[in-house]
C-alpha cells in the first residue's frame, strides 16, 4: 500500500469515495471544543472539510498526491482553503509533530503493525495534552478474502489493539463495535465499525 498503489487506485475513477464525512466522526466530536486537528489518510477530504467547516484548523495528510489534489480543489470550491493544510506524507517515514493536535482522526487508516510500534507511537504522541484520539476501523469479524480483496486485515492495527497499547496517560472513553450509519463502500461488505476514542490527560 505505497504511494503508487493509492495514486493508481484514486486515478482509476473520478471520485473514489463519497466525499461525505464519516458518521463516527460527527458523533464522537460533537461535544469537543474547536481546536487543531490532524486528519490521517484524509483521502479526498470528507472529514477534513467537515471539521474545517465547523471552525477547526486542520492538517490533512495522505500518501496519495492524487487524493490530496482532489481534496484541495474541493476545499477551494467551498472557501475553506485557509482552514486546511494539505500535506503529502507517509506516517511510517515522517512522524507528525508531537503534542500538537487537539484531535487526531484516523478513519480506516492502514497502519501496518510493526515491532516496537514506532509509527503508532508517533501518531499517539501527536495528540496534545487534553486532546482526543479517534481511531476507527472496519470490523473484520466474519469477512472473507473476497471482502478484503486479498489483503490481510490482521497486518494492520485495529482500534482495540491501539487501546491495549495506551498507557496511564490516557483515558479510554469508547472502545466498541457498532453498526455502520452509512452504507459500506461499493464492492465491500463492511457492516460494522470498531471505534476507539481516548483522551490524553493534561
Amino acid at each position: 500500500m505505497d504511494q503508487q498503489f493509492w495514486d493508481e487506485l484514486y486515478g482509476s475513477r473520478e471520485q473514489l469515495f463519497s466525499g461525505a464525512v464519516n458518521g463516527v466522526l460527527v458523533t464522537e466530536t460533537a461535544e469537543l471544543p474547536v481546536g487543531r486537528a490532524l486528519d490521517l489518510g484524509c483521502g479526498e477530504g470528507g472529514d477534513a472539510l467537515w471539521l474545517a467547516g465547523r471552525g477547526w484548523q486542520v492538517t490533512a495528510t495522505d500518501i496519495s498526491r492524487t487524493a490530496l489534489d482532489r481534496a484541495a480543489a474541493t476545499a477551494a470550491e467551498a472557501g475553506l482553503t485557509e482552514r486546511v493544510t494539505w500535506t503529502h506524507a507517509d506516517l511510517s517515514r515522517t512522524p507528525p509533530p508531537a503534542d500538537s493536535f487537539d484531535l487526531v482522526n484516523a478513519h480506516y487508516f492502514p497502519l501496518e503493525v510493526e515491532p516496537g510500534h514506532a509509527a503508532l507511537r508517533a501518531l499517539l504522541a501527536a495528540v496534545a495534552p487534553g486532546g482526543t484520539l479517534l481511531y476507527v476501523g472496519h470490523d473484520v469479524a466474519g469477512l472473507t478474502a473476497d471482502d478484503t480483496h486479498g489483503f490481510d486485515p490482521h497486518a494492520y492495527y485495529k482500534p482495540a489493539e491501539v487501546a491495549a497499547l495506551l498507557d496511564d496517560r490516557w483515558t479510554v472513553l469508547v472502545d466498541e463495535t457498532r453498526a455502520r450509519t452509512t452504507p459500506a463502500p461499493e464492492g465491500t461488505h463492511h457492516t460494522h465499525d470498531t471505534v476507539l476514542r481516548a483522551r490524553r490527560r493534561d
